[in-house]
């Protein structure tokens, strides 16, 4: 079992955390495990990305990654940012 610790963050984020928490059922701590779960790690999404690629038989060169990044960004765009 991990030791308890604190975040510091704004008033306003904390507040928004437990509204979240609420309309959920859970907890401020479960919600936070739970973004911080399903996100990837850069090495994570690079791992996927390498994985993908193999998968579709594609070497997965540095135009191919950039190919990628910024496909992604054009979605980031379209999305007003949200997407990361």
């Amino acid at each position: 079992m991990s030791r308890p610790t604190s975040i510091k963050t704004s008033e306003e984020v904390r507040n928004r955390l437990r509204i979240l928490a609420k309309e959920r059922g859970t907890t401020i701590t479960e919600l936070l495990e739970e973004l911080a779960s399903r996100e990837l790690t850069e090495t994570e999404r690079e791992q996927r990305a390498v994985e993908a690629a193999a998968e579709l038989g594609i070497d997965y060169s540095e135009q191919v990654q950039q190919a990628g990044q910024d496909a992604w960004a054009k979605i980031r765009t379209h999305q007003g940012g949200a997407a990361a």
